[in-house]
């Protein structure tokens, strides 16, 4: 398994990728009412990319996943992962993706094994190939030592990292990630960032990511699309949407400020966050 230390190796243009595409849409739109929240949505994700989806509260980016997950049905449009339907071939897709949500996904109640064990009957694992899966992915995200404990006492940090190693038990094609880092302390989210990678490097994973926080979308991403009510207004690798911008030493908190007119509220706590995602798995 490939080591990461410090910042992620950042791949600025998508040249090293194979050129086959593992997720497009084609005027993906969700509606809620007369609101819609998804508008005519075309994109298009590389095998092995790390493609991020940026965007203001309520810009459309959570309900995108759920769309290209199953877990919300499409009100117009098409999507396709790894040349499934997601409308028409919902099994098939659910095969092929893994999904890491904002809400808590593990049992607090349970050990971090019991809660892998949940996951992998549900993934119809074979019975005679669960403890081995299990053994590899406690043993690729560092959980060995508290594979045995209950998951109430982890870090949030920990948390994640079991959340994650719950949605690759099956060796999904493709991850998806909504806000995979939010709440975690720097050191924690150094360590997703660099899971992140490993995953690509190791298994060849295409990940799909959102995030509030430019800088990991910059180390991470190969290409990025930013979007602000419901619509995709640039997309492209974090170099070539800092250099459109003309302007010496160019950050992507600057592109996103130029097509957005809105700034990233970054300094939600740990705990402020790990409320939020208790109310939303309680909500539903």
């Amino acid at each position: 398994m490939t080591k990461l230390t410090g910042k992620a190796d950042r791949l600025e243009t998508p040249a090293d990728l194979p050129k086959s595409v593992i997720l497009e849409t084609q005027e993906l739109t969700r509606r809620f009412h007369k609101f819609t929240a998804v508008d005519a949505l075309n994109i298009s994700v590389l095998k092995s990319e790390v493609f991020g989806l940026l965007g203001p509260n309520g810009a459309g980016k959570s309900t995108v996943i759920k769309m290209l997950t199953t877990l919300l049905p499409l009100s117009a449009g098409r999507a396709t992962i790894a040349g499934y339907d997601v409308t028409h071939q919902q099994g098939a897709v659910r095969r092929v993706i893994g999904y890491v949500p904002q809400a808590l996904s593990a049992d607090g109640s349970l050990t971090g094994y019991e809660n892998l064990l949940i996951f992998a009957k549900l993934y119809d694992i074979p019975s005679q190939q669960r403890r081995e899966r299990i053994s590899d992915v406690l043993k690729f995200m560092g959980l060995e030592e508290a594979a045995h404990k209950l998951v109430r006492n982890y870090s949030g940090g920990m948390i994640r990292k079991l959340e994650i190693a719950q949605s690759i038990l099956h060796r999904p094609q493709i991850m998806f990630l909504d806000e995979p880092t939010v709440g975690l302390d720097p050191v924690a989210r150094s360590q997703v960032w660099n899971l992140v990678q490993e995953l690509r490097a190791d298994y060849g994973t295409t990940i799909f990511l959102t995030t509030h926080f430019l800088e990991e979308a910059d180390n991470l991403c190969h290409r990025v699309a930013i979007m602000n009510r419901g619509k995709v207004i640039a997309t492209g690798t974090p170099t070539d949407l800092k250099a459109a911008l003309g302007k010496p030493n160019a950050t992507l908190d600057d592109v996103f400020i130029h097509h957005t007119g809105d700034e990233l509220a970054l300094g939600v706590s740990y705990h402020e966050t790990a409320k939020s995602r208790r109310n939303a798995r309680r909500l539903g």
